[in-house]
């Protein structure tokens, strides 16, 4: 089956998933998460990718990233794993891939959905039940979101910058977002758009992105066949 062409335009916000291979860890100790971290910080400042939100599991990690230019995630996903993947092979004396094929990405409309991204991405280590709280997990951007601390990974996607005038005033609004648990049908629309490469946002925004990538960015539209509708069946 053809890989469906990536859905990337410059300056639209993405959730971006790579997994490890077979769901293996592609972290075993801490060392290695700053390894990756650094890697993924050098891939973004030279091929013009801002990272809003992050958090990095045992077995695969998740970002919210800005690229400015077409090939921007891209290049930065594969110049991470080229970077990090020979680290994790020569530090555990292993060969062949790490993660499992090629990352999953979907676009998201920043008026719908960016928040429920920011939240679905740093929420991830409470629902693995791993934490009960996201300020609790240290390989995340929530510290930096909610609470300010020094993170030079984050950047403020401009959604976030509007959400007040101050730093203090847009964190605590920031940190009232979690009051309220992302409901199932936002999870399971971010998950299946993820997976599936579409685009996440209203129907508009949709179809714009489906023109400008040439291909079907939602699923397609269900028509339920009835005896009421056809007498005959």
């Amino acid at each position: 089956m053809p890989r469906l062409p990536r859905c990337a335009p410059p300056g639209v916000p993405q959730h971006v998933i790579q997994r490890g291979n077979n769901r293996c860890a592609c972290f075993a100790v801490e060392a290695d998460y700053h390894v990756f971290r650094d890697c993924l910080s050098a891939a973004c400042e030279k091929h013009g990718c801002r990272i809003h939100a992050y958090v990095f599991m045992t077995n695969h990690v998740h970002l919210l990233a800005t690229p400015s230019t077409e090939t921007a995630i891209a290049q930065v996903m594969q110049s991470v794993g080229r970077r990090y993947v020979g680290y994790f092979n020569a530090m555990y004396r292993r060969s062949g891939t790490l993660w499992e094929g090629r990352y999953k990405a979907t676009v998201i409309e920043s008026a719908s959905y960016l928040f429920a991204c920011y939240r679905y991405i740093e929420l991830n280590p409470v629902r693995a039940g791993l934490v009960k709280d996201s300020r609790a997990y240290p390989w995340s951007s929530h510290g930096a979101n909610a609470f300010g601390d020094s993170d030079s990974l984050v950047s403020a996607h401009e959604g976030y910058t509007q959400l007040e005038r101050n730093a203090a005033a847009r964190q605590a609004a920031y940190r009232g977002f979690f009051d309220v648990p992302l409901d199932e049908t936002t999870i399971a629309s971010i998950r299946n758009a993820t997976q599936k490469g579409w685009a996440l946002g209203s129907r508009k925004f949709r179809r714009e992105i489906a023109a400008l990538v040439g291909r079907r960015t939602d699923a397609l539209r269900v028509w339920r066949v009835t005896a009421t509708t056809h007498p005959g069946i």
